[in-house]
């Protein structure tokens, strides 16, 4: 462990002073903080040869070894060595072994802590929006309580003016009426209808965070279920005539020239874009699988709906292009994210050879993340309606579903 420079400049300058003036030197430097002289704390520590406490020590770079000066007196020698330290020299003192223990375990201890305080300003936050939404939500419904009120007032004052004038008037004056009652029809014409039905519900991106999202991503996906289940595999009766799959089922290449021989048709496989879906119908709870993407230049990874079409060339079976379909898709360095045909650029700095998503289906969540580093790429709120299955596409190279 390397001393820092002032212990350095400081160690050289005491190693030319005599036995009196070291011992002085240390005594003075044994009042100064540790940051400003180097000074190591070894109180509790013994010396071998005296079996006496050590007190404050500064360790002396010199010939090439470390030393310790110390209260006691004596000269820099094996003789005083910390217990624990090997009389032979160049070897790290124990005190920096404690002093390195300690700061990582206050570093820790601080991140610890600031991710503490970031989650209860955080929980303050969503907490405080939430309740100003309810509020809002309880404020609209008392308003649609007083205009019901007022159209049910209204309603009883038109059916009892109809009914008083069907029962006491003459048929003749019924004839001559027949307008009159008519607009009196016509005004209890949409008298009950809410007029701001759309404000009713709450908001739902006033629970929406950025932070939690992550938290709660990152503690999905770091832990034992990161890389799903070891049965999620591509379904060979979808897999286009444009790719070739592998023996175990986990990996498609693009196959730049059609094969000569013709797959028997089956209505499950795409038989003009070069896709291929998953073994896996999701409809509940959380599921998480990673592609590995290698140095592919066109690919697309993503969900469907098991519904969607398979035949054809149109944007009906093209994923990305249609409602039914959504895809992170790369194409000669370029990523974007698809869905109805509308493209969403991304900003992405490290290419990503893994691709994980994660499909939290409560929360009707869609992520996607880089495996190496954990960044979120594109995260995705929208109500899912029916199972969906794992989708990709590939133009060059290869995907791999890893396990």
């Amino acid at each position: 462990m390397k001393a820092p420079a002032d212990s350095e400049c400081e160690g050289s300058a005491l190693s030319a002073l005599g036995g009196a003036e070291k011992q002085q030197v240390s005594m003075a430097a044994a009042t100064t903080t540790d940051t400003e002289s180097g000074i190591f704390s070894g109180e509790g520590d013994l010396c071998v040869e005296h079996e006496s406490e050590l007190g404050l020590v500064l360790w002396d770079r010199a010939e090439g070894g470390l030393f310790p000066l110390h209260r006691c007196g004596l000269l820099p020698g094996p003789h005083c060595d910390p217990p624990g330290r090997q009389s032979g020299r160049g070897k790290e003192p124990a005190g920096g072994c404690v002093l390195r223990r300690t700061g990582k375990r206050e570093q820790v201890v601080a991140q610890i802590n600031a991710a503490r305080e970031a989650l209860e300003e955080e929980e303050q936050r969503l907490l405080e929006e939430v309740h100003r939404e309810e509020e809002r939500v309880e404020q609209c419904l008392l308003t649609q309580r007083a205009h019901w009120s007022q159209a049910l007032e209204s309603l009883s004052q038109t059916r009892s003016r109809l009914v008083h004038m069907l029962t006491h008037a003459a048929d003749a004056q019924l004839v001559t009426s027949s307008q009159e009652i008519a607009e009196r029809v016509e005004e209890t014409e949409g008298v009950g209808k809410p007029c701001d039905t759309d404000k009713l519900n709450l908001n739902p991106k006033c629970g929406d965070s950025r932070l939690l999202r992550g938290l709660w991503a990152a503690a999905v996906l770091l832990g034992p279920n990161a890389y799903g289940s070891p049965h999620l595999k591509f379904d060979e009766r979808t897999v286009s005539p444009l790719l070739s799959l592998s023996d175990d089922f986990c990996t498609v290449t693009f196959l730049h020239k059609r094969p000569s021989q013709v797959l028997c048709y089956d209505p499950a496989r795409f038989d003009f874009w070069p896709n291929v879906l998953g073994s896996l119908s999701m409809s509940s709870g959380t599921h998480s699988w990673v592609v590995d993407v290698g140095q592919s230049a066109a690919f697309k990874v993503g969900i469907c709906y098991a519904s969607l079409e398979r035949k054809g060339s149109g944007s009906e079976a093209r994923l990305g292009y249609n409602s039914q379909s959504w895809v992170l898709s790369h194409y000669e360095g370029d990523y974007s994210f698809f869905h109805a045909g509308k493209k969403v650029p991304l900003q992405i700095v490290k290419r990503p050879q893994r691709i994980g998503l994660l499909l939290d289906w409560p929360t009707q969540t869609l992520l996607f993340y880089e495996v190496d580093s954990g960044a979120v790429l594109y995260t995705l709120n929208h109500p899912f309606s029916a199972p969906l299955l794992p989708a990709c596409a590939v133009t060059d190279c290869s995907v791999t579903i890893l396990h």
